[in-house]
């Protein structure tokens, strides 16, 4: 099987755009997109929900064919968003008392008008 990064990479911006037009939708506002921290680490999205900043990491299929989105999102995934949220708060000229990590999964095509989307909120590192 062979992978292609460009389709792979158009199918991950299609996830993030679905993610952050839902986040909109749902009150939040959205600071940053595709945050790098380290060539290791990006931070998918950064939003503010009332008084809290939320890292937001977003996984996107177009099937669950060989897993939910949410099943990639791993330990050391969840650990590097953590890092790179911590350095965003202390280079950040905002002040932040309150802030946490969301995963938002995707599942659709870049044709689908109505994808398929799941937030889970206050993700821990546990």
């Amino acid at each position: 099987m062979t992978i292609n990064k460009k389709t792979n990479k158009k199918i991950g911006n299609y996830g993030e755009e679905i993610a952050t037009n839902f986040l909109k939708k749902s009150g939040y506002k959205i600071i940053e997109r595709n945050y790098r921290y380290s060539r290791l680490c990006e931070i998918d999205i950064i939003a503010k929900d009332k008084d809290t900043i939320v890292f937001v990491e977003v996984k996107t299929r177009t099937t669950t064919t060989f897993g939910h989105p949410f099943e990639a999102v791993n330990k050391t995934k969840l650990s590097n968003v953590f890092k790179a949220g911590l350095y965003y708060l202390q280079n950040t000229q905002e002040s932040y008392k309150n802030y946490r990590i969301d995963i938002i999964s995707v599942i659709g095509n870049i044709d689908d008008k109505n994808p398929q989307i799941e937030h889970l909120k206050n993700i821990s590192l546990n």
